[in-house]
């Protein structure tokens, strides 16, 4: 699978949230991305994501882009309510890999 195009979908139905839960979903993020970079020390991949409302961010690491995703989806699930959780998870690759030269 090409990691420009990996989007992980978390969908809630609306019927599952109480009135109140309902008006903050609202405030929910549609989306979310990560910048992945390779730790030069380790060789693990580490994704960082930085809340822009200034309330944290996001660091988690895998091994391989297999752990990496569960990772992602495992923190993202701990960071937010259940209610303003994003829809989709992006990951940007900061250094995309170089498979020839010419």
């Amino acid at each position: 699978m090409p990691h420009g195009g990996l989007s992980l979908d978390f969908r809630i139905s609306a019927a599952q949230l109480t009135p109140f839960e309902q008006s903050r979903k609202l405030d929910a993020v549609d989306e979310i991305t990560f910048c992945v970079d390779r730790c030069e020390d380790s060789g693990w991949l580490v994704a960082s994501w930085d809340d822009p409302a200034g309330q944290g961010g996001i660091t988690t690491q895998g091994k391989d882009l297999r752990e990496l995703q569960e990772q992602v989806r495992d923190a993202v699930r701990c960071h937010f309510d259940e209610a303003q959780a994003p829809r989709r998870i992006r990951l940007h690759f900061v250094a995309d890999p170089i498979l020839a030269e010419v």
